[in-house]
């Protein structure tokens, strides 16, 4: 993991289908969909396409760019239905077994899934499945799906109504694009935790994690998938199938506003760019300070920046250059070069920082190491003073829904007050977007959000023992 995001949550997956009748390129645009969706996921990525009835893939462990060239894309054959996956995952689980997307043959055809979920219940559906005989290969929670998903398959009609069965079992975050040689279908789980978009241009459909996947292929939005939806595209166009599943409150994660998703995506009707805005017009609202200058932290602080120098007429400068072209094998383990290669990837404008008063806007504080040495970075360029300001609440609690904290023993806020935050990350002060300030970035639009890591009230009652 490289040094500027050491310390911002991590976010499972990001997933792309595309359905194309007439043309045969659908590996290429499949390419092109998973690229744009890579800050989704680095560790490692996948296509698989429909050839003729005939699922081929390939998948390893590595960004886009990386694992595919023109020839790995063209060995994939032609075909009319595609699905490609990106994955974080941690460095233990990072190999071509939990790459996606999954391929699986079964007595009644074959299947590819590609997920960006996180089921809560995956231990005990984990461990019913290898009583039953069934052995796993990866640490994922899209084979357990696949496995309930052929286990249905075989005694339905159609792969459709496999999958509707068995989300009646699952419980957690889930949002999935699966093809049979004949079918693309989306699912997104019955609180709608994690985005999930249909596209269109002529008569190509797409499904995507965000519409900035879409705008990659030329394809123009439609619609969400909605909560506890399933879609699904064939010869006879799109249909929705009514999972008539008990009604919850939506829980969109609201981390997608603040830090997931990219700027230039819509998320359930929400622009992500005018999210971060106003969380940073909030917090100029709640916490003024004297300043000279208001920065952001590359990439996701940016937004929120420009949003808090527009809300407190501060003037808002470019305060950092992010190198771009350092490669993940770049970073090395060793501790004690950790500050050096921060620097190289991320480097202060001199130019906009000396001898002012900064406002450094980030999109969150989590465990507070990487927000000390951007602080260390300004003051070595010049900067009086810098006031730290987080765009998310603080974040007191675990994620059982998708991200990498999975406890609070690392969570600067749960240790400290923001006092002390300051003084440990070596600022003048520090201040958080208050959570009650967090519904009004969607414009206090009607959708329900999970502020769980926040508030620590989560929309499906948290069995630590089991999660």
């Amino acid at each position: 993991m490289d040094e500027l995001n050491f310390d911002k949550l991590h976010e499972e997956c990001g997933v792309f289908g595309i359905y194309s009748p007439s043309e045969s390129d659908v590996a290429m645009k499949t390419y092109y969909g998973i690229f744009a969706l890579q800050h989704r996921g680095q560790e490692s990525c996948g296509i698989a396409v429909n050839n003729d009835g005939d699922i081929t893939g390939y998948k390893d462990v590595g960004i886009v760019n990386d694992v595919f060239d023109s020839e790995t894309i063209s060995k994939l054959g032609s075909g009319q239905i595609a699905v490609g996956h990106v994955r974080y995952g941690t460095k233990i689980t990072a190999n071509q077994a939990n790459a996606q997307p999954m391929i699986v043959n079964h007595k009644k055809g074959s299947m590819a899934l590609a997920t960006n979920s996180a089921i809560i219940n995956a231990g005990e559906l984990r461990s019913d499945l290898e009583m039953n005989g069934l052995i796993f290969h990866s640490v994922s929670d899209s084979e357990i799906m696949a496995s309930i998903f052929i286990k249905e398959r075989l005694r339905t009609d159609s792969i459709e109504a496999a999958i509707a069965e068995a989300m009646k079992t699952l419980e957690g975050a889930y949002s999935i694009v699966a093809m049979s040689p004949r079918k693309l279908i989306g699912v997104r789980d019955p609180r709608g935790f994690r985005p999930l978009v249909i596209g269109k241009t002529r008569d190509i459909y797409v499904i995507a994690s965000e519409t900035c996947a879409l705008d990659a292929v030329g394809a123009k939005f439609i619609r969400d998938v909605e909560p506890g939806e399933i879609v699904v595209i064939d010869e006879n166009g799109l249909r929705s199938i009514d999972m008539h599943t008990e009604k919850n409150e939506k829980s969109l994660c609201s981390f997608e506003y603040i830090y997931f998703s990219r700027p230039d995506s819509i998320v359930d009707g929400t622009s992500v760019h005018e999210a971060r805005k106003r969380a940073g017009a909030l917090l100029a609202l709640d916490n003024r300070v004297d300043a000279d200058v208001v920065i952001g932290v590359p990439d996701s602080g940016i937004d929120a920046a420009m949003g808090y120098s527009e809300q407190s007429g501060i003037p808002y400068g470019l305060g950092f250059i992010k190198n771009k072209y350092i490669g993940r094998t770049f970073i090395q383990n060793d501790q004690k070069y950790r500050e050096e290669r921060l620097k190289i990837k991320l480097n202060a404008v001199e130019s906009t920082v000396d001898g002012k008063r900064v406002i450094m806007v980030d999109d969150s504080i989590v465990r507070g190491t990487t927000s000390a040495r951007i602080v260390r970075l300004l003051r070595n360029a010049g900067a009086t003073e810098v006031h730290v300001r987080s765009s998310a609440p603080k974040f007191l609690n675990p994620c059982y829904f998708g991200t990498d904290i999975d406890s609070r023993d690392h969570l600067i806020a749960v240790k400290y007050s923001e006092d002390e935050i300051a003084e440990v990350i070596g600022a003048d002060s520090v201040a958080f977007l208050d959570l009650r300030d967090l519904p009004r970035i969607v414009n206090e639009s009607e959708m329900g959000m999970c502020y769980g890591c926040f508030s620590g009230k989560y929309p499906i009652d948290i069995n630590e023992k089991e999660v």
